[in-house]
């Protein structure tokens, strides 16, 4: 085959001319020299694509690694090497450049060849035109490199030293130790922060002027001292050696760090020891296994008064002044007491400890003077206190006993010293036998506990008791238990007398002699109770209308009754129950080892039977009976003592409402009702100012027209914690909590403000509380309301109960008059449940009367129900008043009622009690 135009030298064998492809000579040379430069040295091979014919340039045999071989076996070598790039190029776009480097198995060993090629196009003829280069020297140069990176990258990975690399002040790697050294979680924690993150502060200034000499490559800084950061906040000491290199080009440095902080922990130990032997304040003596001196501390030329040169050399027991043997002080346990000799003939009381050592003993000479010295001047002092002491040993036996001990005690030293300290019969305040292991000595010798204060009294041999405030100490607060224990006491027995009298005045009560609120209190404490069986019934008892004996007779006479009933509690009470006066008429009966409420009724029964007994006073016979209130707690209950005597007086005051001479067991749910009504009395005072009440309203409806002509308004509460309220609770509250006034006169302009702006065309109904007829500031009230709320005094009717009207029926007609004058219309409300009669109803100014709705429920059911609503329609129209029934829930009711001629109704039938904005 002709080598292609524009090539130079001899072509390589092939069928097919490619020069068309190849184009003119100048573009060939640029497109081989492109190709050819990129590689090296290199051969020309090309590839017509269309019929698949291979040429080359003289030379391939060679690189092929097949010098000699016919055009045959280069051409199907060729073909093997380049079929991954014909494959590509056949579907690639004109002048696309393709790379690929192939192995190749010789005779010689493997090689390496680059390909590099371009698809090359030429009218609609297409060819791949390319170089071929041996680059096995090459290859194997980088394969080589990466094996030596590969080695030094395990090196760096596997180091115990921790390595990092930091370029322009920021973190580039990290090694696994350097990981653990700041212990986080993963280099991700590391790379990317400032070097200075991780160097103690202490360190950082020293650390950035060592990194400033290193301005040449492979320059190394002398090894350092660095306390690293880590990232729990502690620190770790490490010697940091920084080399100068390069990181992807750039300057950077990489620090090599070992991990010192063991080694610098033994080096200060050996300091601390040493300074310990020099500055201990106990003799250190070392001596050979003969005895003789080879060590002499400071402290030990401080107690001798001799000089270590003036000791080391010499035997021990000349340089102490006494006989002193190591191996018979190892012998009798290793440490002795002894008495010893300074340089000067002063004594030294002296304790020695002993120990072994591989070439003679090491011994530890105490100077222990000044203590025995105090321990003389102790014991003189002892002796001489007003103060009784006793030492008592480990074994609880008495070691020693002070004269005013002897004194207080009525006991000789001679027969008490040797005697168990528990010989001597201990009570407590209570009167209550303290069991031996509970003696204040006890607790102190076996638990190392100090006891204080501890009012105690004890029985003296001759059958006399003395009250002692007793305190007890450990003799060796640091020493092993059990422990010698110092027992010191005075005699307060006359004291004792005096508080017993003050005591007795301070938790009884005056008049009667029971005991006072204070003491009950505390006799229903959880502690008062936890050792008692079975339950604790608590009685609060509270006189009937003891009020009246004081109001009728005077104080003097209520005080004599206290004092019967006091007597009379003691006296009916069972053995062991607490009997209190609470205060006026108010006392309580604690009774303990209760079996149940039968039994806690029985013990009620019985108190107020002697109660209920004639009491005489002035010549006059009285009966007075009580109201009970009782509450029975577990030994475990942890109620407190006010908490017990508030829940049995909520009881108390459940029996008084069930009519008095009553008796009534407490229960959480009387206690969640009482709270709930105070919770709501509270929070009905701030309700109007919180939006909280509002109108709903009822319609009215003429059954002559079937059209509404009035609304009654209905108070409703939504409580921000409870909710809805029902009126029926709510509207009973405030009558008994005389907020009722307040609540009305709210509910009246809010609803005469709501109907005047947005219902003109109605009437307005709305109820009056029977408390309401007594305030004298209603008919103010109702004006101001029309006034302020521009509402027509006549599209107001103001409904009051038939009950409420015949309370004071007086007042009652005052009231509907002043209201009347003021032109609003009037009803009766609930007409026929009352004791009235219509002749007292016609003295009223009365517009309207309203049937309960108790008989219009009747209406279709019973006969009797319906002459009722006969009659009264009746009468009302005789006297000119208009008729409402209430309560119709049914359309037979209605046309009944129609029929019956019957003005108006309301009831759910004909709507329910909505908002305005819904009716």
């Amino acid at each position: 085959m002709a080598t292609p135009p524009g090539i130079r030298g001899t072509a390589g064998s092939g069928s097919h001319d490619v020069s068309g492809l190849i184009g003119d000579g100048e573009f060939d040379h640029e497109l081989l020299a492109g190709l050819g430069t990129s590689i090296g040295a290199a051969v020309v091979w090309w590839l017509d694509l269309d019929d698949e014919q291979l040429g080359w340039m003289p030379g391939l045999d060679a690189v092929l690694g097949v010098s000699g071989s016919d055009q045959d076996v280069v051409r199907t070598r060729l073909a093997e090497l380049v079929e991954p790039l014909a494959v590509t190029a056949r579907t690639a776009p004109a002048w696309q450049d393709f790379e690929l480097v192939q192995p190749l198995d010789t005779a010689d060993g493997r090689r390496w060849l680059q390909f590099r090629a371009r698809l090359s196009t030429k009218d609609s003829a297409r060819a791949l035109v390319g170089v071929v280069a041996d680059v096995t020297r090459r290859h194997n140069q980088q394969q080589e490199l990466a094996d030596l990176a590969d080695r030094y990258r395990l090196l760096v990975e596997l180091a115990p030293e921790a390595i990092v690399v930091h370029e322009a002040g920021r973190i580039v790697y990290a090694n696994p130790a350097a990981v653990r050294f700041v212990r986080a979680a993963s280099d991700a924690d590391i790379i990317g922060r400032p070097i200075t993150d991780f160097v103690h502060p202490s360190s950082q200034a020293e650390m950035l002027q060592r990194i400033a000499k290193l301005t040449e490559p492979g320059v190394t800084s002398e090894p350092a001292d660095t306390v690293l950061v880590r990232f729990d906040g502690g620190t770790i000491d490490v010697e940091s050696v920084s080399v100068r290199t390069t990181w992807e080009g750039r300057p950077a440095f990489q620090v090599i760090m070992r991990d010192v902080t063991d080694q610098k922990a033994a080096a200060a130990a050996l300091r601390y020891q040493a300074a310990l032997v020099a500055h201990v304040s106990d003799a250190l003596i070392a001596t050979t296994s003969d005895g003789v001196v080879t060590s002499w501390n400071p402290s030990a030329e401080s107690v001798y008064g001799r000089s270590a040169a003036a000791a080391i050399g010499r035997p021990i027991s000349e340089v102490v002044g006494a006989p002193l043997d190591p191996v018979a002080v190892l012998d009798s346990g290793g440490v002795v007491q002894a008495d010893h000799r300074k340089a000067d003939g002063d004594a030294l009381s002296v304790r020695i400890s002993v120990a072994r050592m591989d070439d003679g003993y090491v011994l530890i000479c105490a100077d222990e003077t000044a203590r025995r010295r105090a321990e003389q001047h102790f014991t003189a002092v002892v002796a001489a206190i007003e103060e009784g002491v006793l030492v008592v040993g480990p074994t609880g036996r008495v070691e020693s006993v002070n004269p005013a001990a002897e004194r207080i005690l009525g006991v000789s030293a001679r027969d008490a010293v040797g005697q168990l300290a528990s010989s001597t019969e201990l009570h407590d305040e209570t009167g209550q036998q303290i069991p031996l292991s509970r003696f204040p000595s006890a607790i102190t010798r076996t638990t190392g506990k100090s006891q204080h204060g501890r009012i105690v009294r004890a029985l003296r041999p001759d059958g006399t008791r003395v009250w002692l405030s007793l305190s007890a100490r450990a003799l060796n607060p640091t020493g092993d238990l059990p422990t010698a224990t110092v027992v010191s006491f005075t005699d307060i027995t006359e004291r004792r007398m005096i508080d017993s009298q003050l005591e007795h005045e301070a938790t009884h009560d005056a008049l009667t002699g029971l005991f006072n609120r204070t003491v009950t209190i505390n006799r229903l404490s959880p502690g008062e109770r936890s050792h008692r069986s079975g339950l604790t019934a608590v009685l609060f008892i509270d006189l009937d209308k003891f009020k009246v004996i004081n109001d009728s007779l005077g104080h003097s006479a209520g005080d004599d009754v206290l004092r019967v009933v006091g007597h009379r509690l003691s006296r009916s009470t069972r053995r062991g129950d607490v009997v209190g006066r609470l205060g006026g008429d108010e006392f309580t009966v604690i009774a303990y080892g209760v079996a149940g409420p039968e039994e806690a009724r029985a013990i009620a029964d019985h108190v107020r039977a002697e109660l209920n007994k004639p009491i005489t006073v002035e010549g006059r016979q009285l009966h007075v009976d009580a109201s009970v209130g009782i509450v029975l707690a577990e030994s475990g209950d942890p109620r407190d003592g006010a908490d017990l005597l508030r829940d049995a007086d909520l009881a108390m005051y459940q029996a008084k409402t069930r009519g008095r001479g009553r008796i009534s067991f407490f229960d959480v749910e009387l206690r969640e009702r009482i709270q709930r009504r105070l919770q709501l009395e509270q929070d009905l005072r701030m309700a109007p100012l919180g939006d909280e009440l509002w109108l709903a309203y009822q319609p009215i409806v003429d059954l002559g027209t079937n059209r509404r002509t009035a609304v009654e308004g209905l108070l409703r509460w939504t409580h921000p914690r409870y909710g809805l309220i029902l009126p029926g609770e709510f509207i009973t509250l405030a009558e008994e909590s005389d907020l009722i006034n307040i609540v009305g006169a709210h509910m009246l302009y809010t609803a005469s403000r709501e109907i005047a702006t947005h219902a003109p065309e109605l009437q307005l109904t709305v109820n009056l509380s029977a408390r309401q007829l007594d305030d004298p500031w209603l008919v103010s009230s109702v004006r101001n309301a029309t006034q302020k709320s521009g509402l027509a005094p006549s599209s107001l009717c103001l409904e009051i109960t038939e009950s409420a009207l015949m309370q004071d029926p007086k007042l009652a007609a005052r009231t509907l008059s002043a209201l009347r004058d003021l032109g609003v219309r009037l009803a009766i409300d609930d007409f026929g449940t009352g004791h009235s009669s219509l002749a007292q109803l016609l003295t009223l100014p009365l517009d309207t009367l309203k049937i309960d709705r108790s008989f219009t429920a009747g209406l279709g059911r019973s006969d009797e129900a319906e002459a009722i609503v006969t009659s009264i329609v009746a009468m009302a129209h005789a006297v000119d008043l208009t008729v409402i029934a209430e309560g119709v829930e049914e359309p037979a009711q209605l046309e009944i009622l129609r029929a019956l001629g019957c003005d108006q109704a309301q009831g759910y039938h004909l709507g329910r009690p909505v908002p305005l904005a819904d009716l």
